[in-house]
């Protein structure tokens, strides 16, 4: 499926294939909710990077997330795309998964399928406001990260497109 995203200004678009765009992963981290806000949420989908096109470069500006505290702190490996000029979010992109790229789902402008199920994780970090949905079949919740990814998601859900 080919994605079109945008920032909100039109600054920046970008197009990118996708065999995951279903946006069912909601992360409640500290950094994906300050980063691109939302319901205290962000959702991340899968792209191939190889066919991302941007159009707009020199509007994006990268953000590397800082991890963990006092001694321990580090920069996260994770690059965070957005547009300078009006502060949207527009992908990650990490140099240990070359080949992927993920693009907020909330700069998505292509209609996105809906997910027959919401992951709801790292709620370990949700802020105490967050409208979290109550666990189920149509809602997963994982205090961290769940073993399976966006990929296998898709796979085991027979949801993935050409």
């Amino acid at each position: 499926m080919l994605l079109r995203g945008s920032c909100h200004c039109g600054a920046v678009a970008f197009t990118l294939k996708s065999t995951t765009p279903y946006p069912y992963m909601r992360c409640y981290c500290s950094i994906c909710r300050k980063t691109d806000g939302g319901g205290g949420y962000a959702i991340n989908i899968m792209g191939e990077a190889a066919t991302l096109k941007v159009k707009g470069k020199a509007a994006i500006s990268i953000y590397r997330a800082r991890l963990g505290s006092g001694k321990s702190k580090k920069t996260s490996t994770g690059r965070r795309h957005f547009c300078s000029h009006c502060g949207s979010a527009l992908w990650v992109a990490d140099p240990r998964w070359p080949e992927w790229v993920y693009p907020f789902a909330s700069a998505i402008d292509t209609k996105l399928p809906l997910p027959p199920q919401h992951c709801n994780i790292m709620l370990d970090f949700a802020a105490p406001w967050s409208d979290i949905a109550k666990a189920g079949r149509k809602n997963i919740a994982f205090a961290r990260y769940p073993d399976e990814g966006i990929l296998e998601w898709h796979k085991k859900r027979g949801l993935l497109t050409g």
